[in-house]
């Protein structure tokens, strides 16, 4: 059964959603993302997706008090991605409650640090993110798209150890027009050891539907549950118990 992972991005300590990636038009949906991370809770939902906005851009953890709160106040696993730059960030993370971190940036501008993460916290607490637009790499809050093709860069941390992979279509990303599938599937044919996570345009349950139909391990989902296009007692199929 494909695990499903509601996200909360922190803007200003508040529930936002950007629409692939534009901090100049921001949705608010909740201003306390504790209620928010209790409703998932409430419903049978086990994991939760942290990011810290603000910390992306900043360059350095923010929201670490929020990510805090959440693990203190209720039993979500979180994995926390956003302005991880340096092995004090990911320090932070953990010792603030975080599961798991995700690396985007760092694993494209500071490959030694990221990999030293992989050897220091176990493979199985770091998540490579692959953000795409056009089919390359996408990092800072996908402010910036690199020359790196998707493919060799997750092979050359698929070679280090990574097995959880993040993968956002950006181009789908808040836009409710159906997850890039096709992605997804050529992610798990290429590293078929790897959990892939898809994140990006799931627009209702039949999303998630497809992507469980086509093998895909877990699913990120977001606007299309703040916008009322997904309820959460639809999702209570999907919440058996699984193993990551």
């Amino acid at each position: 059964m494909i695990e499903l992972i509601p996200a909360i991005d922190l803007l200003h300590g508040k529930c936002v959603r950007l629409a692939q990636g534009d901090y100049a038009a921001p949705t608010v949906y909740d201003s306390n993302p504790l209620d928010v991370a209790r409703r998932f809770e409430d419903h049978g939902i086990r994991r939760l997706h942290l990011v810290d906005l603000d910390g992306a851009r900043a360059g350095h953890v923010v929201h670490y008090r929020v990510l805090e709160q959440l693990a203190a106040r209720t039993s979500l696993t979180i994995d926390f991605g956003g302005g991880l730059k340096r092995q004090h960030d990911a320090e932070i993370a953990f010792n603030s409650g975080a599961h798991m971190i995700t690396g985007g940036s760092i694993a494209v501008k500071d490959p030694e640090t990221f990999a030293a993460w992989i050897a220091t916290f176990g493979s199985d607490r770091i998540i490579l993110g692959a953000d795409v637009r056009d089919g390359r790499i996408a990092v800072s809050g996908w402010e910036e798209t690199t020359a790196l093709e998707w493919r060799p860069f997750v092979q050359d941390y698929y070679n280090k150890g990574i097995r959880k992979i993040i993968s956002t279509d950006i181009r789908r990303d808040g836009m409710l027009q159906g997850p890039s599938i096709s992605l997804y599937k050529e992610l798990r044919e290429a590293f078929p050891q790897s959990y892939v996570i898809a994140s990006g345009g799931v627009a209702g349950v039949d999303d998630i539907d497809a992507l469980h139909n086509a093998g895909i391990p877990a699913v990120i989902f977001g606007k299309a549950f703040y916008e009322g296009r997904i309820g959460l007692n639809d999702l209570r199929r999907f919440t058996q118990p699984n193993t990551v």
